[in-house]
């Protein structure tokens, strides 16, 4: 199944802006210099899962503290290796005191590290995902689009922002009469690409209650755009 879609509807000729450019004295004269804008559109799939987990804990004494995490980190690790279709990155680790009710003595340490699992095999990552909340905790989990994804989409959108480019390029001409134009200037921008967005953790923490559970998960998709914005010139 394709993991993007073209949405050919959105390639509209709707009214864009004509403006002429005049001349400028000790310029040449360029007439019939028109601004035009096209757009195409896709919905994208969302084909990268990312889960950041992290485990937490406290001790008087720093260097038991550090061995403890070390330690569930580690396990934590050793098992998420075994599963070939997951990328793992350590994310950040932290140490900070502890004091008193005073705030003058240091009463214990605590620390904390991050583990971050991505895979576009949602039913993989679900499941190692549930397994591993039985000793570490759920920060996030998110959604994006792989950048291979991003990359085709790209790719595609461009084509069509052209060919609608084209299409407004000559009905402009066709209106003012002209026997042709020629492009003097062609941008792109593109927009709808989303960051990560985070999913509550609620649902993977009820899997990990059941040794058997494996949840569904569905990134949904986002609509991206594509403007193709420049200037033609009617040659009459």
């Amino acid at each position: 199944m394709s993991r993007f879609t073209r949405n050919a509807a959105i390639i509209t000729l709707s009214v864009g802006t004509l403006a002429s450019v005049p001349a400028q004295a000790g310029d040449d004269l360029h007439y019939n210099q028109i601004s035009l804008r096209a757009e195409a559109s896709q919905e994208v799939a969302r084909d990268k899962m990312i889960v950041t987990l992290y485990t937490e804990s406290q001790n008087a004494d720093p260097a038991k503290l550090a061995a403890e995490i070390t330690t569930t980190l580690n396990k934590a690790l050793g098992q998420a290796r075994e599963v070939k279709a997951v990328t793992l990155r350590q994310g950040s680790r932290n140490s900070y005191p502890i004091y008193d009710n005073k705030n003058q003595k240091i009463t214990g340490w605590r620390e904390r590290a991050e583990l971050r699992l991505e895979s576009a095999d949602f039913p993989a990552l679900s499941k190692l995902t549930g397994e591993l909340l039985n000793t570490l905790k759920m920060q996030n989990m998110d959604f994006a689009i792989a950048d291979a994804t991003r990359k085709a989409s790209e790719d595609a959108l461009l084509k069509d922002a052209v060919t609608a480019f084209k299409a407004r390029a000559q009905l402009a001409t066709d209106a003012l009469g002209g026997k042709g134009y020629k492009i003097v200037n062609l941008n792109f921008n593109t927009n709808g690409y989303p960051q990560p967005y985070a999913r509550g953790a609620m649902m993977m923490k009820a899997a990990a209650m059941e040794d058997s559970a494996i949840p569904e998960v569905e990134a949904g998709t986002s609509q991206v755009t594509m403007s193709a914005d420049g200037v033609i010139e009617v040659i009459q």
